[in-house]
């Protein structure tokens, strides 16, 4: 009966911590214009890249590489995506190139430099696109599908991964989207309310890398585990009562 009581207790007061950790140091939905900081991404030492000439539609490994059993070999491994890590100098050891800084750079000024490179020499004409792969962000509370995220597109939105999350539950509390971000010393929470139309344009909700994103309950699923957990903690209590009740019964026939 105790464990039963701690594990009652424990779950009435889950909903209540989660809160917790995203309390403190909130930003309202309305005080954010103009204030949010929408710079492209700058390659960071390591990053992730995916090189790819889109002349030919296939990953640059494949240009330099050669034919036969080999070159589809290559060619199985980058068809799952080849990357390439950035190293702490900043550069990135690219085939036929060697080491190419890009480091503090967007992802359009690498595509054009290393494009340029190629160009060159190597590849008749290429056309470079370069994707960052490792850059994500963190979905949970009332999402159906909660986990780690890929930032795809250079300017992901709020509403583009809560789709891909699956949506919001029916117990999501849309009004209250929170958005976590900035270092582990100092992160600012943004509160976002999707039922307002401005939040579309809302700079904020442009993800950058390490975002974390929670949904809280709405009032009436929080309403509804209150009571759940208090019939869930008194059902002990009636059970003893009845054996009680019985007892006495039974003592006094």
């Amino acid at each position: 009966m105790g464990l039963s009581i701690l594990s009652a207790l424990f779950c009435a007061c889950s909903y209540k911590q989660n809160q917790v950790l995203f309390e403190g140091n909130t930003v309202k939905n309305d005080s954010l214009s103009g204030r949010v900081n929408t710079v492209d991404y700058k390659i960071q030492p390591q990053d992730i890249l995916q090189v790819r000439n889109l002349q030919n539609m296939k990953y640059i490994v494949d240009d330099a590489a050669g034919s036969g059993s080999t070159a589809q070999a290559t060619a199985a491994e980058t068809a799952a995506g080849q990357g390439y890590q950035v190293q702490r100098n900043g550069t990135v050891a690219l085939p036929m190139l060697g080491r190419v800084s890009v480091g503090g750079l967007t992802r359009e000024e690498a595509a054009a430099k290393i494009e340029t490179l190629y160009r060159k020499s190597i590849i008749k004409d290429p056309i470079i696109e370069v994707k960052l792969i490792n850059l994500k962000v963190t979905v949970f509370g009332e999402v159906r599908s909660p986990g780690n995220y890929q930032l795809v597109n250079d300017r992901t939105s709020l509403v583009e991964i809560l789709g891909q999350a699956g949506g919001l539950t029916d117990k999501a509390n849309e009004q209250q989207i929170k958005i976590v971000r900035g270092s582990n010393t100092g992160p600012q929470t943004y509160v976002i309310n999707l039922r307002e139309v401005s939040s579309l344009t809302n700079p904020v909700t442009v993800l950058q890398n390490h975002d974390i994103i929670y949904v809280g309950q709405n009032k009436r699923a929080i309403r509804n585990d209150k009571l759940q957990n208090i019939t869930t903690l008194m059902q002990p209590a009636l059970l003893l009562m009845n054996t009680a009740l019985i007892i006495y019964t039974l003592s006094n026939k």
